[in-house]
């Protein structure tokens, strides 16, 4: 129970403390004109109460990444609880946060628009073709997870809504509807209440693990890890398979821990603050809400289940991340809470998805200056969601693949934009180039043995990656001292 309380009391200690830090950096003016002000067009350009602002950016990074991603994560052990809170407080709150600035500092604009700002057209290009991808990979991903939810719920068994293909056809009605209406007419309005649900869920669950929770991770189980013998629950050893921790781990668990996803919603919230100093409270607090859900649901698959990883591992081989929240949900919360939970993880997703494919529209018009009419809308809307149809029938397991490096990637390349415009102000850029080059390492090292990418042996990761790194850093403190000696 301890070490799920700390690492709780980590991220709240690190709003409070190191937030404050990271927002004096980056040059916030409160007297500043924001987008919303300077644009407002009763689409995508409208005022909204920085509370509504929160829980609207809350449940549009969430969705169902920091539920599936922790639990996959679980099969590591204790560590993955680890990798969470440190991967949050110095990486994932600070991308969000910074993602956050650069846009409403850059009038609500799109990630690639801001980097041929700060860099030039090629990385600009470069990031329109990382951002557009993994938009489109997270929409697919939340049409396939909330329709295989649904889909197997025992309730619908032997009727229409226990047709997986029905329920992708009613996912990507309701998208074509969100994407193409302006903000303030679904989003801003039901999406504050679905935060709160998910708010509600969250809470619900850790409660009654640490109360009922048959073999809760201890202190002792994390600095064990590299120690073997030494377990306090031979149950929460470390994974019998030999699932390396690096890179695996860090992509598995993105959502909660850094995400490259959330960079691209962090326009949608850009164009609707009324002042700047909200920009901390949405951006940085919604990633540390985030922090806390995968926390929950990385303790819910490591100690929910008294056979422990073989008994993690069978559901997951059964049914996937889906089948181990309807277990956990319905073993913990009653047949009512079961449901609620459930419907609510359905919902996560597809709130998430929506506002994917709305920043993959915008995205597109940002980058080729194409007017907001209602026909164009309809034809960027159109062929993307129908061409998404089609990649539902594609194995889950490798869309999620893709989309999960997609995220490290993107993240990674946040970190290093964050860090152009830190260093052109002449601010302590450390707080995003050290977690950039790490994540440098990580998205170097997977590409370089994953499946998906060489599939060199796994010996080759660790120093490829790192050497990497250490070019990166090294170039890194050479232009810091060489913008030094310029100013001095």
């Amino acid at each position: 129970m301890l070490i799920f309380l700390i690492c709780i009391a980590a991220l709240l200690l690190a709003y409070k403390f190191y937030s404050p830090f990271v927002e004096r950096q980056a040059g916030i003016d409160p007297n500043a004109k924001t987008p919303q002000a300077r644009f407002e067009d009763g689409v995508d350009y409208v005022e909204v109460h920085p509370v509504r602002a929160y829980l609207i950016q809350f449940l549009n990074v969430a969705g169902v990444g920091p539920i599936f991603g922790p639990i996959l994560g679980a099969l590591y052990g204790p560590i993955a609880l680890v990798w969470i809170v440190l991967g949050n407080i110095i990486g994932g709150a600070v991308h969000d946060y910074f993602s956050g600035v650069l846009s409403i500092k850059e009038d609500g604009k799109s990630l690639p628009e801001i980097a041929g700002h700060y860099f030039n057209i090629y990385f600009k290009g470069v990031m329109l073709v990382f951002t557009a991808m993994l938009l489109f990979f997270v929409g697919v991903v939340f049409i396939m997870s909330p329709a295989g939810l649904l889909s197997n719920l025992d309730y619908f068994e032997g009727s229409i809504l226990a047709n997986n293909t029905f329920w992708v056809l009613v996912i990507l009605g309701y998208y074509f509807l969100a994407t193409m209406l302006p903000i303030d007419k679904i989003i801003t309005k039901l999406y504050p209440l679905f935060g709160l649900l998910m708010i509600v869920m969250t809470v619900s669950i850790a409660v009654a693990l640490l109360i009922s929770a048959p073999q809760l991770p201890e202190m002792g189980d994390i600095f064990a890890y590299f120690d073997h013998s030494h377990y306090n629950n031979d149950l929460l050893a470390p994974n019998p398979d030999g699932l390396p921790v690096w890179p695996l781990l860090f992509v598995t668990i993105t959502c909660g821990a850094i995400s490259g996803f959330h960079s691209t919603q962090a326009p949608i919230m850009a164009r609707c603050l009324t002042n700047e100093k909200y920009v901390r409270p949405v951006y940085y607090g919604a990633m540390m809400s985030e922090g806390i859900v995968a926390c929950v649901w990385a303790t819910a698959g490591i100690a929910a289940f008294p056979g422990g990883y073989v008994e993690l591992k069978s559901i997951l081989d059964a049914g996937g991340p889906g089948l181990v929240v309807n277990q956990v949900a319905s073993t913990y919360l009653g047949v009512a809470g079961g449901i609620m939970a459930i419907i609510a993880v359905a919902i996560f997703p597809i709130t998430s998805g929506d506002t994917a494919f709305r920043s993959l529209r915008l995205t597109i018009i940002d980058a080729f200056k194409i007017p907001q009419s209602l026909r164009n809308r309809l034809l960027l809307a159109i062929p993307i969601l129908i061409i998404a149809y089609f990649m539902t029938k594609i194995d889950f397991s490798l869309i999620w693949r893709y989309f999960a490096f997609s995220n490290m990637l993107l993240s990674t390349s946040v970190l290093w934009l964050a860090t152009k415009y830190l260093f052109d102000r002449g601010s302590f850029h450390w707080i995003v180039s050290l977690p950039a080059i790490v994540g440098t390492c990580v998205t170097v090292s997977y590409i370089v043995t994953a499946g998906i990418g060489l599939g060199l042996p796994q010996s080759f990761s660790q120093p490829v990656g790192i050497a990497v790194g250490i070019v990166c850093l090294v170039g890194l403190i050479m232009a810091h001292n060489k913008r030094k000696a310029i100013t001095e």
